[in-house]
């Protein structure tokens, strides 16, 4: 498979009924509020739209979403922005729609390592359901793009009532455990190469097309290693054909070579295998 295409059909975005009392961030240009006599419609559609680009939000009922709604909002994120330091309150959770974050383990001496990636198929703010109201991390955008914030109250509120959406939580935060405790094995017995293959399968397999804005340092603070080792280990999958970088940008010429190389790690986290469940069975099992 040498492509990813991971886009969305939004035609069921016209069946959500939103309150129009739903505001949006009106300083981020083209979010207005959702009851906006000229912009009402499109804003619907545009919410409705953005609700569906993640996973999470997708697997749950119309009625479901609804109740959410009103504390959502639309927001950018840019590269690099930080949207916890840890040990900062958890007002808000982000669901990532066209982004990927990464929670940041940072030492008392200023080297760092991700410790999980979130992109369209989780929740950064996961803390919120596990009787923590700080973050335990540091997260950090990694790519660019859009997602869902949602107020911390609201997402508690509708945990608490036991349906599809606290069956959809406990298995992402099983999913995210899976994650840390294969990021831990693979850090400690697994080639610079095999972990680069892994972490750049793991973002595609989160954004749409086969191109990732990043840089080699960007990588190695992710990965925790020297930026050289990244550059060896870059160079030698540019000679092999699998990716071509150039200019703070790499584009994923041959996912099968690259999953050759990967180590098992990305197979045990994959999301194909692991997440998310489908909304049908996830809202029988809450029943």
């Amino acid at each position: 498979m040498q492509t990813r295409d991971q886009s969305r059909n939004t035609s069921v975005a016209s069946h959500i009924t939103l309150p129009e009392s739903v505001m949006f961030d009106t300083s981020l240009g083209p979010y207005l509020t959702a009851s906006d006599s000229a912009q009402g419609l499109s804003m619907r559609s545009a919410v409705a739209e953005g609700c569906l680009q993640n996973r999470m939000l997708s697997a749950l009922s119309p009625e479901e979403r609804a109740r959410l709604l009103p504390s959502m909002r639309r927001i950018p994120l840019t590269l690099g922005q930080v949207i916890y330091e840890s040990g900062t309150p958890l007002n808000f959770a982000y669901l990532p729609t066209t982004s990927i974050v990464s929670s940041v383990y940072t030492t008392q001496e200023g080297a760092t390592a991700q410790m999980a990636l979130i992109g369209n198929e989780g929740i950064a703010g996961i803390e919120l359901f596990l009787d923590r109201d700080t973050a335990h991390y540091r997260t950090v955008v990694q790519i660019a793009g859009e997602a869902i914030r949602v107020s911390s109250k609201a997402l508690q509120a509708e945990f608490a009532r036991g349906g599809a959406f606290q069956h959809i939580i406990l298995r992402y935060s099983n999913i995210l455990l899976t994650q840390l405790s294969q990021t831990t094995i693979c850090n400690q017995l697994h080639s610079v190469e095999q972990r680069l293959c892994r972490w750049l399968l793991e973002c595609n397999d989160r954004v749409s097309g086969n191109e990732l804005p990043m840089t080699q340092e960007n990588i190695a603070n992710m990965l925790g290693v020297r930026r050289e080792g990244v550059t060896i280990a870059a160079g030698r999958l540019q000679e092999a054909g699998l990716i071509r970088y150039s200019r703070g940008h790499i584009h994923i010429l041959h996912r099968d070579g690259l999953e050759a190389i990967a180590c098992e790690c990305y197979r045990v986290v994959g999301l194909e295998a692991n997440y998310p469940p489908a909304a049908a069975s996830a809202r029988q099992i809450a029943r």
